[in-house]
């Protein structure tokens, strides 16, 4: 384990689980693929989560620097979707590997609270690993993994919080479930799907801050 000044802690092979027998073959296709070509990769969110836990992830998602017009350039079978934020799909049969480039809040969270009743806000930056690492809603989904040196980078303390079986949210949880209400229900899923605790932070925004799930977009 290693962390760098002001940066993740960085667990080496050796300090985790995680192996690539376990990890969808198409999903190592892209990762390879963009790192061939120079670009960042890594496995991200619950794919890692799950892998880590000793479970068979649902879905083996990708996070990169290339950008989606590059991933596609990249792969014959990849289409792009969505307007506000480009994801690509990049598709092995019936299966979608769903690849995103490293992305930031556009806004600040004091603008979007400030901006809520006008509608969702934008979310189309591009930005880096540490700032994609935080904008995400749990530390236990916020940790990714390098298919270059086979690592798990944990900007967000989330290895530790798999370890305690804890959902914490990552930031300010009032101001996290004000920008999305629908995170609080994530939280009772995960809480419930893994036999976790909700952290105290975390489950007293929940209490405070339930009813606007009654206003959220499901």
């Amino acid at each position: 384990m290693k962390k760098k000044s002001s940066g993740p802690v960085v667990y080496k092979r050796q300090d985790h689980c995680i192996s690539r027998k376990n990890i969808d073959p198409d999903a190592l296709k892209v990762l390879y693929r963009l790192s061939s070509l120079g670009f960042t990769a890594y496995l991200v969110g619950g794919g890692v989560r799950d892998l880590l836990m000793g479970r068979k992830p649902k879905d083996f998602d990708v996070g990169t620097s290339a950008k989606p017009n590059e991933v596609k350039h990249a792969f014959r079978n990849c289409f792009l979707i969505g307007r506000r934020f480009r994801l690509a799909h990049i598709r092995f049969g019936e299966k979608v590997i769903e690849t995103a480039t490293f992305r930031q809040n556009s806004q600040t969270v004091g603008e979007i609270i400030e901006h809520a009743a006008e509608g969702p806000m934008e979310d189309n930056t591009f930005g880096t690993p540490k700032t994609d690492a935080f904008r995400r809603d749990f530390t236990i989904n916020g940790l990714f993994y390098n298919i270059k040196d086979f690592s798990v980078i944990d900007w967000v303390g989330g290895m530790k919080d798999i370890e305690k079986k804890v959902v914490r949210a990552i930031g300010d949880p009032e101001i996290r479930f004000q920008e999305d209400p629908v995170r609080m229900m994530r939280a009772i899923k995960f809480s419930a799907r893994l036999g976790f605790k909700i952290e105290k932070k975390t489950l007293a925004a929940m209490k405070k801050y339930h009813h606007c799930i009654l206003n959220a977009a499901v």
